[in-house]
Formats: structure tokens, sequence, C-alpha cells
């Protein structure tokens, strides 16, 4: 492909960084949104060393603010502890794959500042948050530093009490600063793994509405994710396929992934474990679905809806379902219970549909994770890169009813100079119109929607363009467009 020579020729020059921003180009393609600025929680539970390695394969998408071990209900000092130091030989792995990395993409963080950027925090027992520690230290450093005002993901892969720890310094050592701090939060949490959001987040900086997101859905990719996916997309999960694609051949930090051993009643060997964690951050990576806008339109990372105040929780298909005021874990969260032996016939019918926020996209999540395997090992000239979906319009339309819209990604393009086929198609989840919306030349660039005639003022509709590439393996990124109906 004219690309990949390209590549093979500018990469030697070092170009690469040149060449890229030309292919990212304007603010309308799916890249342009400003990095997201992200620090990671984690308790050391053996989905989340298999989220980390993901992670940091996907390193260049984010600006990686810290990675801090914490505790959790779970996992603590004298309680199925993984260690102090359990990154150490992710990071160690990563250096070793850097130099191949940073050929694909000259934004890989170097190990230097990982490792820099890593920090022990509140770890001695289930909500420990007590005592500050090297790891809440380094979070109210991020936090207070005004000199970017970006917005701050800040994931709990485990409990939340390191970040909760973090809070409480600022509260009690720069209380007039709060409401400068809350401006940039985002909170992304894996369960509420112990009781810190609920006894000392929401008492003492609920007034500020932090956007928090709560994810159960995570299961669908978690240790049970055979009960939360269809049969179908098993492959992409199973033993061949894991073996094929992550496991083997794909240099140390791959190999450090912790498939099943075939030891594991219903598993075979090299099956995907968990990464129950991955949600956290996978709702971050920009694939053009602008799922950072809004928790409610969905993306890589599940689709949440609120439930109270700020909180986000996750879409629960059944009528008159009433939310638990508390946490939301795994002794009260929808999907993990319906999950349990017995459950109401009722929950198990509705069990698969509560997932699908997340395994609709497990094709493309996987065969992505392929690709960023295939960069450990293979220079960009025999690696596949997702293709640059650009519209010719504005993401956001305002329309009138009965008006037909054109929709255009005529000058999407592929950096290998692969084909790419095209997808238009309406995400009716996210959007507010309760009806059918048509779409004409829904496999082509140039598409066309006509809004319904009894399509109301205010009311949206999210078209999602789809364009995947011919590349192995194939690779898929988005743009949303956003109707909203006007008199």
């Amino acid at each position: 492909m004219y690309y990949k020579r390209l590549f093979s020729i500018l990469l030697p020059l070092g170009m690469f960084a040149a060449a890229a921003p030309a292919l990212a180009g304007e603010a309308r393609d799916q890249s342009a949104a400003p990095r997201p600025r992200v620090i990671v929680t984690s308790d050391g539970e053996i989905d989340d060393e298999c989220s980390l390695v993901r992670f940091l394969l996907y390193a260049n998408e984010f600006d990686v603010e810290a990675i801090v071990t914490s505790s959790s209900q779970y996992h603590s000092h004298g309680h199925n502890w993984a260690g102090d130091d359990w990154i150490e030989p992710y990071l160690d792995a990563y250096a070793q794959v850097y130099p191949n990395l940073v050929q694909h993409d000259p934004a890989y963080p170097s190990p230097k500042l990982l490792r820099e950027r890593t920090a022990l925090g509140n770890v001695k027992a289930e909500g420990d948050m007590d005592q500050q520690t090297a790891g809440s230290q380094l979070i109210v450093r991020v936090l207070l530093d005004d000199s970017d005002d970006r917005p701050i993901w800040l994931q709990a892969w485990g409990g939340p009490n390191t970040i909760a720890r973090a809070l409480k310094t600022i509260e009690e050592d720069h209380p007039e600063r709060m409401a400068e701090v809350v401006a940039k939060l985002r909170f992304f949490f894996i369960w509420e793994q112990d009781a810190t959001y609920q006894d000392y987040i929401r008492p003492h900086w609920g007034q500020y509405n932090i956007p928090t997101i709560i994810s159960d859905q995570f299961e669908a990719i978690a240790y049970r994710w055979k009960d939360c996916q269809p049969r179908r997309l098993h492959k992409y999960f199973a033993g061949p396929w894991m073996t094929e694609h992550i496991l083997q051949g794909h240099g140390p930090l791959c190999s450090l992934y912790k498939a099943h051993t075939g030891n594991d009643d219903g598993f075979a060997a090299g099956d995907f474990r968990s990464e129950g964690d991955s949600p956290a951050f996978i709702h971050q990576i920009p694939t053009g679905l602008r799922s950072t806008e809004s928790p409610n339109w969905g993306g890589w990372g599940g689709r949440y809806v609120r439930v109270r105040d700020n909180t986000w929780l996750d879409p629960v298909p059944v009528t008159g379902y009433s939310y638990p005021a508390g946490r939301w874990y795994a002794d009260t969260a929808w999907g993990r219970n319906s999950s349990r032996t017995g459950a109401a016939a009722e929950t198990n019918q509705n069990h698969l549909a509560y997932f699908r926020p997340v395994w609709r996209w497990s094709a493309a999540l996987q065969n992505d994770f392929a690709a960023r395997a295939d960069w450990c090992v293979n220079p960009p000239d025999a690696a596949n890169h997702p293709p640059v979906v650009r519209l010719t319009h504005d993401r956001d339309l305002t329309v009138r009813p009965g008006e037909t819209v054109a929709l255009d990604a005529s000058e999407t393009a592929d950096p290998d100079g692969d084909a790419v086929s095209f997808c238009w198609w309406r995400y009716a989840a996210a959007d507010s119109y309760d009806g059918a919306v048509p779409i004409a030349g829904a496999d082509q660039p140039r598409a066309t929607t006509t809004v319904p005639a009894g399509a109301q003022a205010g009311q949206t509709i999210h078209i999602v363009c789809e364009a995947t590439d011919a590349g192995a393996p194939p690779l898929t990124r988005y743009q949303r467009v956003v109707l909203t109906v006007e008199e």
C-alpha cells in the first residue's frame, strides 16, 4: 500500500510525527477532541493486570497523569494482595516494546515518564483513607496544578479510597480551591468497591455534582463474559483467537497477559480471562463516538443513564426498576444479580440486553487490541492502523421536520491506503426521537436521512458513520452526527 511504503521512507528520517497531524487533520476528525487526561487507581487484581496491558497499548491516546495502586473490598494488605510493586513487570515490558510502539505513534509516553507518575496509594485495608500516601499526594498535585484546565478522568479500577483521600487532603488544606478542582473532575468507577464514595465523597463533595459513571456493564468483559456476551462473539475471546493475536509472538508486554490456563471450569487454555476494569479507560479512547460528551451517548466503554444528581449508572431493561439509594456494586448492581444462579425469569430474559452497550462493540474492540499487539513487534508498513473518519460538514446539525439531510464522509482516509467500507446507522438508544428514521445510501460514504415530519422541537437524532478498513485485522472508527430539531 502507498501509505505503508511511505511510512518506511519517512520513519527513518524522523518525519512520522510531522506527517501524522496532516492525517489527523482538522476539527471534524474523530481524533480532534483534546487529549483526555487520566488518573488510574487499581487494586492489582488479576483482571487489573490484564487491563493494564491493554491500557499501556493505548497510552498514546491519553495524557497519563498518574497510575496509583489502591485497595478494595477484594484486595488490600494481607488480603489477596498482589504486592506493592505489582506494576513493575508491566512497566519493564512496556519499556522493551516502547521503541517499536513509538514508530506507530510518537505520542506514546516514555517509560521514564510513566515510572515517574506511578505511586503506591492507600492499600492497608478496604476503604483505607486515614493517612496521606505517595499515591494520594500525586493525585493532589495533579488536581491542584492550575496550568492545565482540561478535564481529568479519575478511574477507580478498585476502590475509590485513594481518590477520596486525595480529595480529603484538598478539603482540609485548600478548601478555597474545591470548586476550582471539581470543575476538572470526571469519575469513572468500576462498581463502588469500597464505601468511600458514599461515606466521604458524596457527603463532602456532592454539592458540586461531579460527573460520575459507576459501571456494572464491565461484567461483559469480566470473568463472566461467556454469560454476558452472545455466543457469536465468543470467538473474539476464545483461546485460538487470543493465542494468535495477543499471547504469542507479540513481545514481552503481551506475553504477560494472564489468559486462562485451561485449569478453570468452562474455559480452555488461552481463553480471555477478564478485563473488568478496562471500560474505565476504553470510555475515553477517541473513536469518534464522542462518548465523553455525555455518558448517555454510549461508546466502547458502555452507555449510562442519569439516576441521581450527576451520577450515571447502567440502564436496566426492566420497566419500573428502582435503583438502590446507596452503593452500586456486587450486592446491588442489576447485572451482577442477573448472573447469579436462580435469578428471576424476567431478569434472565433481559440479561444479554443489559450488557449490549458494551458487547455491541466487541469485534471492533478486540480487533483494535490485536492491531496494538502487532504494533509491539511489527514496523508501521507491516501493521494496520485505523481509518480517519472525516465529515465534510459539522457533527452537530440543526434540522427541521421533513427536511432531507445530506451526510458526507467522503473525505475519510486510511493511513495504510486500505479500502474503507461504510455503514451509517442510527443510535436510537442515545437520542430522544421515538420513531423510525430512514437512511438512504447507508453503505456509501455519502448518505441522506429525512427528518420525520412528526419530530418535535428539541428532540435529537443520533446518526453514526461507521468506517471499517480492509486491513488485517480490520479496524473501525466512527463519526457521530447529532441532529437537533428546531421549529
